[in-house]
């Protein structure tokens, strides 16, 4: 059972006044998060300010629901500022600066294991919030070694749970019974792993490829790939085009949960749905290659491919991959 260490924290306040309460997110890591724990408090009525993938997740829990036109105005009259801490826009960073200079507490909601301080950096300049938000144990320790003067809070995964409730819904229609099942779900990878301008999440995909036969599937295996909520339409079409003789498709279903339920097996570099896969009892494998850095999902259950002896090497993928686009790649998965 997940614990909280909430004395002297902001947390048992801030869910209970909407209308004092700031909420700004861009991606939707945090997002997620923040909605999940938000909801349940069962109150509406938060000054919210959500852009991109957030303001999509933001909607369908508070349908009708107004939200704030202009990032100033949203922290007008408040008591605290709930924020993301994704690196596809700098409106987060901005209303933490914002907060900042109006003397408002600051809250922000970390829901990954990598890059922390550099999530409060643009143009050089760091505001970190007065408080850190974050939902499991290992991300703990992480960041109160990384922020030794700021408090850290572990706050139950309201998100995670309902997640994995959703698996269960799904699974008990039945939908997994078309043989052996694959997902792959994808991120964009902020680096190229020393491969000219080639990204990593299309090394990890070839690496994937030729490794295939290690996680032991069988002939009738069907693959899916689930794109990341920050991949534009198409980013994976031309690499979808060149696998010749496979059963692999671009996952169409609407939610992660019915695509975890769908699958057997879920593989990806180190993204959050592979954290939601293993949760779900799914075998989790990262497709990180030997010389790209290691998957930093700290979760001991993940099988990492690289571990095994490789049919591929550096030079294969530059061969390999020197046509794929890398465009629309901003984030880390988060």
């Amino acid at each position: 059972m997940i614990t909280m260490d909430t004395e002297n924290s902001t947390y048992d306040t801030a869910l209970t006044t909407p209308h004092k309460t700031a909420v700004v997110c861009h991606d939707a890591g945090a997002a997620n998060i923040i909605i999940a724990s938000l909801l349940y408090t069962g109150r509406s009525g938060w000054r919210a300010y959500m852009r991109g993938p957030a303001k999509k997740l933001w909607e369908e829990a508070y349908p009708g629901g107004e939200l704030c036109e202009a990032l100033d105005s949203t922290l007008d009259g408040v008591d605290l500022l709930i924020s993301g801490t994704g690196w596809s826009s700098d409106i987060e960073h901005e209303a933490r600066t914002n907060a900042r200079d109006r003397g408002v507490r600051s809250v922000a909601i970390i829901d990954h294991w990598t890059n922390y301080r550099t999530r409060f950096i643009r143009d050089e300049l760091q505001i970190l919030p007065d408080e850190i938000w974050v939902t499991d144990q290992h991300a703990k320790g992480l960041v109160e070694r990384e922020f030794v003067n700021i408090k850290v809070v572990q706050l139950p995964n309201l998100y995670l749970k309902k997640l994995v409730q959703e698996v269960r819904q799904h699974e008990s229609t039945g939908m997994n019974q078309t043989g052996s099942n694959l997902l792959y779900v994808l991120e964009p990878i902020r680096h190229a792993w020393g491969k000219d301008v080639v990204n990593g999440e299309f090394l990890g995909l070839d690496f994937f490829v030729k490794n295939l036969a290690i996680i032991g599937l069988g002939d009738d295996l069907l693959i899916r790939l689930r794109p990341h909520p920050s991949d534009p339409i198409g980013k994976y079409d031309q690499w979808l085009d060149a696998q010749k003789g496979m059963n692999i498709s671009l996952d169409v279903v609407s939610t992660l949960a019915e695509s975890v339920a769908w699958a057997d097996v879920v593989v990806g570099c180190q993204t959050y749905a592979m954290v939601v896969a293993l949760a779900a009892g799914r075998r989790v494998f990262s497709s990180n290659p030997p010389w790209a850095p290691q998957c930093v999902l700290p979760h001991p259950d993940i099988i990492k491919l690289s571990d095994f002896p490789s049919k591929i090497t550096p030079t294969d993928e530059v061969v390999t991959l020197n046509n794929h686009s890398t465009e629309g790649t901003v984030t880390n998965g988060s």
